[in-house]
């Protein structure tokens, strides 16, 4: 190009019409999260939505939680799969906001790219509102950013922000913790959104593995495995606080179960989980066995087969599972809520796994 041609900003990478594209396909999937309280439709500078509908609450408390998927999104990236890393993203920023008991209203994504693929970019926002959907939360916004120079042309990451509301004098946490209450483990679909960096090293570096090798323990190739969308619980997790007395969520996600259970645990209290209780499912085992990788780093890393945990009273734990249950979520009793005594931490992993 000449030095004297004007500099344009598609000259830059920079492709505004590929953005508009993009724009147009993902309409129709964005519309399928429309919530009643939803004003207008996408393509303004803001997202809508009608806090009147507060006006049926005592005292409301916004909730808001922002999140990213890591690097999962480039095991999507290399297996062309883009429609599946939206669950992951609405997952992990829903089950946040529950966790407090709060109701999910609406979210918001920042889609970054390379290049903009207009499909692509579709396709993960297709996953987004799929994900909202099974969350009951509207997607009222976001932005795709084009980063010629600083990203690859096939490079990407996601992130989202998402805000829910919950009545004061319902607010869930460690103070409605009582010695005694039992802790109910929910199970996860896989490895969900966390641990990824420790995953890829191990599977990839040291076993030398491919993501279209066929793994007999999975029933499918490793790829698949690694790619299974992140299990969204918000809505079981809203129905329970309308069936059963709960007294806190904890959501399993970066720092182990043990870790984001002592999160939600009061000062003079102790959590224990025995691991005989249930089973870790096989991914969990060929990362800790193809990387030499020991029990307690792998705990501290990765969800082990649970992705969120209730804590209820004892009176209440038979409707909770039943509750669950009825909704298709594989869950049981793992642990129990005592005095902290002489323990250190908020919450400890007992025994060893059932095979």
């Amino acid at each position: 190009m000449s030095e004297t041609t004007g500099a344009s900003y598609a000259a830059a990478g920079v492709d505004i019409e590929a953005g508009d594209r993009a724009v147009e396909l993902m309409k129709e999937w964005v519309k399928k999260t429309k919530r009643p309280e939803v004003l207008g439709g996408l393509g303004g500078f803001a997202g809508l939505f009608d806090a009147s509908a507060l006006k049926r609450y005592e005292r409301p408390l916004l909730a808001s939680a922002t999140d990213g998927v890591g690097t999962k999104v480039d095991l999507a990236r290399k297996m062309g799969v883009y429609d599946t890393i939206g669950h992951d993203l609405v997952g992990m920023v829903v089950d946040d906001l529950v966790v407090c008991g709060a109701e999910p209203l609406f979210m918001t994504d920042y889609i970054c790219v390379g290049k903009v693929h207009p499909e692509r970019v579709a396709a993960i926002v297709k996953g987004i509102a799929e994900g909202c959907v099974l969350a009951g939360c509207a997607l009222v916004g976001g932005e795709t950013a084009e980063h010629p120079g600083l990203l690859g042309p096939d490079d990407f990451d996601v992130a989202g922000a998402g805000t829910g509301v919950v009545e004061y004098d319902q607010l869930l946490g460690a103070d409605r913790i009582r010695e005694g209450d039992a802790v109910i483990a929910m199970a996860s679909s896989g490895l969900h959104s966390n641990g990824y960096s420790l995953v890829r090293h191990v599977v990839f570096d040291r076993a030398r593995m491919t993501l279209d090798q066929h793994v007999e323990e999975f029933g499918r190739t490793l790829g698949e495995e690694l790619l299974e969308p992140t299990k969204i619980y918000s809505l079981d997790c809203l129905a329970l606080t309308r069936t059963a007395e709960v007294h806190g969520f904890s959501h399993i996600t970066g720092g182990g179960l043990a870790n984001n259970l002592a999160r939600v645990i009061p000062d003079h209290l102790h959590a224990t989980v025995d691991r005989s209780t249930w089973t870790p499912g096989a991914v969990f085992d060929l990362v800790g066995t193809a990387g030499n990788v020991e029990r307690l780093e792998l705990e501290k890393t990765l969800n082990m087969g649970v992705g969120m945990m209730a804590i209820v009273p004892e009176a209440s734990v038979d409707v909770a599972l039943q509750t669950l249950a009825d909704r298709g979520v594989d869950a049981w009793v793992a642990g129990e809520i005592l005095e902290r005594g002489d323990h250190r931490d908020g919450a400890e992993l007992t025994g060893d796994y059932s095979k």
